[in-house]
């Protein structure tokens, strides 16, 4: 039986368990969105393209599963790219639809004419225009097999008469479109690494998301070779924080004992990450690095040994060749030290620190400590992401997630609702920063609109609160002028959306606003207004950068004393 193209589209994307679909309907798009109500696939239209890509990638990003979003000719189209690199620098399968102007019309400078195959080539893995409907089976499943081979997007571009014409044959092979699995070692690079971890004496292990589905593996490892374990935001969630092998993060969202750490082992055993600050790791030691991706080891720190595979078949292997360590003073050491950091934190995140000032630190602290035992945590970027990052408690079984390497401020909300639609049953908390909420602050709308009860919380202190840190780090002083801001009354703001509205001004109202807040039915936006100039703990920082935020704070008080 002939199906349209854009009905043999939505079919496959329906068999391979697609269940949302984010974009807004225009009129290339009218014969998909026909196609998509003839099916179980919910269509979730947003307020802005960009919203679709984040919603698509935060469903991928969470689940290693295909999102799917779309925009219309034009302008329909380039919006999503914003949002499209979340899902390529994360390593999520996306598949992004261009709606396109008729054939006819291709070529004649017409009305929203863009090149959508270049246009999309550097966020994605594959990107193709349908110029004939027979096309459209074999290019449908090449699309979502490179999403799914690459772990990133995959473009297609369809004109209008391309989706309405019919087609004599299914998408192929549907069985064959799914994640990938797990890459085996090679026997001889496990047991160069087992020689290696049984000659060290003080071994740290750094913890990425690659880790994933590994934890008891991890913590098996860990105990045999008594060996503190460390992590990247992006595994932060993998063990709970009170866990005693668990010492914390490393980097600028992370802990001095895990930087002295990393500083003082002679074996560093990096599972699973890629991590990028190579200020944060050791020049000196012996590093082995094990990751599925062949291209990465090595490239942050002088690396010894490089295993390719993947995290829980790797350590399952070195646990059949690796000996007990009865030694366990370095790990002593190092929890020891995590414990007077933990002291540090609990004191920040103190409300009695003042009585007329919400601390950040003490948000942050609190809203992990009321959320559910399974919540997901979506957060932003900027000075906000130093708060949820360093101050939530997470159980073990909940989830954080957030724009870890594409590091774009205003992703939070976009990316919470997608992952909200897969069971709006499940507790979906956006940490947001002023700045960044306000960058898409209509994709509340589309919570609304959509009935997913996200809660998104806003740490208000009216201006972009990292930029100036990174200002004074160079010796600038911060041009106050372009981070600060007004914001509207977000109270008010949510409530002309359709959402509950919540404000927390002062110490004494936290706990019962955000107690009053996380148990809505429904979209809830919940605003506490913060100290604006809170500094963040810095795990190292050198005397060289230590000088120039000295010679910036001098240049701001003087500034300050002449009136500019």
């Amino acid at each position: 039986m002939a199906l349209t193209v854009a009905a043999a589209l939505v079919d496959a994307l329906e068999r391979v368990g697609v269940r949302q679909i984010f974009g807004l309907i225009g009129d290339s798009l009218n014969p998909f969105a026909d196609a998509v109500q003839r099916t179980r696939i919910e269509w979730v239209g947003v307020r802005h393209e960009e919203g679709a890509a984040l919603a698509a990638a935060g469903q991928a990003k969470l689940t290693g599963h295909l999102g799917v979003c779309c925009g219309t000719t034009g302008p329909g189209s380039t919006h999503l790219v914003a949002g499209l690199y979340e899902a390529s620098r994360d390593h999520a399968p996306v598949l992004a639809i261009s709606g396109e102007m008729a054939r006819k019309d291709l070529g004649s400078d017409f009305i929203q004419t863009t090149a959508p195959d270049l246009l999309f080539r550097d966020v994605s893995l594959y990107t193709e225009t349908l110029a004939a409907p027979e096309q459209a089976p074999v290019v449908i499943h090449q699309a979502v097999a490179a999403a799914y081979a690459g772990r990133g997007v995959a473009h297609l571009t369809i004109p209008q008469d391309v989706f309405e014409a019919k087609v004599d044959a299914q998408v192929p092979s549907v069985a064959t479109l799914q994640p990938l699995g797990e890459v085996i070692p090679q026997p001889e690079a496990v047991a160069a690494a087992a020689a290696r971890l049984d000659a060290a004496t003080r071994v740290l292990i750094l913890c990425g998301g690659g880790c994933r589905g590994a934890t008891a593996e991890l913590l098996a490892l860990a105990e045999r070779l008594n060996a503190p374990l460390i992590h990247t935001l992006k595994a932060k969630d993998l063990l709970p924080y009170e866990h005693p092998r668990w010492i914390g993060g490393i980097g600028m969202i992370g802990t001095r004992p895990a930087y002295d750490a990393a500083m003082r082992c002679d074996l560093l055993l990096m599972l699973g990450t890629d991590y990028p600050y190579a200020e944060y790791l050791p020049k000196k030691t012996t590093v082995i690095q094990v990751d599925e991706r062949a291209q990465i080891l090595g490239r942050r720190t002088p690396t010894e040994l490089g295993i390719v595979g993947s995290v829980r078949p790797t350590v399952r292997l070195l646990l059949e060749r690796i000996a007990s360590k009865s030694d366990a003073s370095f790990f002593e050491q190092v929890s020891a030290a995590r414990r007077r950091w933990d002291a540090k934190l609990d004191a920040q995140a103190d409300l009695g620190r003042s009585r007329d000032c919400i601390h950040p630190q003490a948000v942050a602290r609190m809203v992990g400590d009321l959320a559910r035992s399974d919540a997901v945590f979506v957060l932003d970027t900027g000075l906000n992401t130093l708060w949820s990052g360093n101050w939530l408690r997470q159980s073990g079984t909940q989830r954080i997630t957030g724009s870890f390497n594409n590091a774009a401020v205003g992703t939070a909300l976009g990316q919470a609702n997608g992952i909200q639609a897969l069971d709006r049953g499940r507790q979906v908390i956006a940490l947001c920063g002023d700045g960044g909420f306000n960058m898409l602050m209509g994709e509340l709308l589309t919570s609304v609109h959509h009935r997913l009860p996200v809660k998104v919380l806003v740490y208000n202190n009216g201006a972009f609160g990292l930029i100036p840190l990174e200002a004074e780090q160079s010796g600038l002083a911060a041009y106050r002028a372009g981070i600060e801001f007004p914001n509207p009354d977000y109270v008010t703001l949510a409530r002309a959306c359709g959402a509950r509205g919540l404000r927390a001004e002062r110490p004494a109202e936290l706990r019962s606003v955000l107690e009053e807040g996380l148990a809505s039915e429904g979209p809830t936006l919940i605003d506490c207004v913060v100290a604006a100039h809170e500094v963040p703990n810095v795990p190292h920082v050198d005397l060289e950068k230590l000088g120039h935020f000295a010679l910036a704070k001098v240049k701001e008080a003087l500034r300050s004393l002449a009136g500019r």
